[in-house]
C-alpha cells in the first residue's frame, strides 16, 4: 500500500515538474527569442560565399527592425515555443531522475563533474530527437525573413503549414532533416550547461559564495552559459545550415561535409559564427528559465533542482 502511495507521489511530483519545466521554457524562451534570430540569420549569412561582406549582430538587429519592424524580431517563434514544450521537460527532468538514480536522496553532490555531464548529454539527445521537428519549422521559419528582405516570398504561412509543407515535399522523414547534427549540439550544449548549472550552483552554495537563491543561480547560469556555448556553437551552426537546405538543393551531404566546406571557404572562426548572440541569449535564457523554474519549484513545495 504504502509502495503504491509512493508511486503515486512520484508520478505526481514528475508531472508537477513537467508542468514547471514547460511553464519556465516559454517565459525564457519569449524573453530572449529575438537573440535566438538574430544568432540564426548570423550563421546562414555568407553560407557559401567566399566574398560575402562579414556582418555582425547589431548591424543584423537593425537590418530586420528597418525591413521588418518589431514583429520581425519574433518571427519562428510559435514553434520555438512548440519544441520546448518538448525538449526542456524531456532533458531537465529526465537529467534529474537520471542524476537521482544513481545516488541516494540528497548525495546529488557526491556525482563527479564527468557523470554529470554525460548525464546531461544523454537526457539532451533524448529530448532533441524527439524536438527536431519544431526545430526545422523554427529554423526554416527564421530563415523565411531573410528570403522576405531580398524580395522573395515565405516558404511557409505559419507552423502547421511549414509541418504540411515539409511532409508533402520531403516525406514525413524530412521532418528530422538534420537530426544528427542537431543530436551532436544537444550532447554538447546539454552536457556544458546542465552539468556546469549542477556543479557550479553546489560549489558556489557549499563556499558559502551564496546561498541557495538568486545569487547562486545567476553566477552558475552565467558559467554554464559560457561552457554550453564554447562547446555547442560549431555543431548548431552546421545544424543551421543543414536544416535550411531547401528541397531540390542539396549543399551539404553530411554534417562532416557542412563542417569541411564551412571551414574550407570562410575559415575556423565561421564555426563560431554567432558566437556572442549565442551567449548573449543562452546566459538570460538560463537566467530567466532557471530563475523562474527554482521559485516555481519552491512555490510548489518542491525541493531545489
Amino acid at each position: 500500500m504504502k509502495s503504491s502511495q509512493s508511486h503515486g507521489l512520484d508520478q505526481t511530483e514528475t508531472r508537477t515538474k513537467i508542468l514547471l519545466t514547460s511553464l519556465s521554457a516559454m517565459v525564457a524562451e519569449t524573453a530572449t527569442f529575438p537573440v535566438d534570430l538574430i544568432k540564426t540569420r548570423l550563421q546562414l549569412h555568407g553560407e557559401s560565399l567566399s566574398s560575402t561582406r562579414p556582418t555582425n549582430a547589431l548591424r543584423m538587429a537593425g537590418e530586420i527592425l528597418r525591413q521588418q519592424g518589431p514583429m520581425g524580431l519574433y518571427q519562428g517563434l510559435s514553434p520555438a515555443i512548440l519544441r520546448h514544450l518538448f525538449y526542456t521537460p524531456i532533458r531537465i527532468v529526465g537529467y534529474e531522475n537520471l542524476r537521482n538514480f544513481h545516488v541516494n536522496d540528497g548525495a546529488a553532490a557526491s556525482i563527479s563533474l564527468p557523470s554529470k555531464a554525460l548525464l546531461g548529454g544523454i537526457s539532451g539527445v533524448i529530448a532533441q530527437m524527439v524536438a527536431s521537428p519544431a526545430d526545422l519549422v523554427k529554423v526554416r521559419m527564421q530563415a523565411d525573413g531573410r528570403s522576405v528582405i531580398q524580395g522573395h516570398l515565405p516558404r511557409y504561412s505559419g507552423p502547421f503549414d511549414a509541418f504540411g509543407k515539409i511532409v508533402r515535399a520531403e516525406g514525413f522523414s524530412g521532418l528530422w532533416k538534420g537530426v544528427f547534427p542537431n543530436i551532436q549540439r544537444a550532447f554538447l550544449v546539454n552536457m556544458g550547461e546542465l552539468a556546469c548549472y549542477d556543479h557550479a550552483k553546489r560549489l558556489v552554495i557549499e563556499n558559502k559564495i551564496a546561498r541557495d537563491n538568486i545569487y547562486a543561480h545567476t553566477l552558475a547560469s552565467i558559467m554554464s552559459g559560457l561552457c554550453a556555448t564554447a562547446l555547442s556553437c560549431p555543431a548548431d551552426v552546421v545544424k543551421t545550415r543543414m536544416m535550411n537546405e531547401k528541397e531540390g538543393k542539396i549543399i551539404y551531404r553530411s554534417s562532416y561535409d557542412c563542417l569541411v566546406k564551412t571551414v574550407r571557404i570562410e575559415g575556423l572562426r565561421a564555426l563560431w559564427k554567432g558566437f556572442f548572440p549565442t551567449w548573449a541569449r543562452l546566459g538570460p535564457w538560463q537566467f530567466v528559465f532557471w530563475v523562474s523554474y527554482e521559485k516555481f519549484r519552491k512555490a510548489a513545495g518542491l525541493s531545489s533542482f
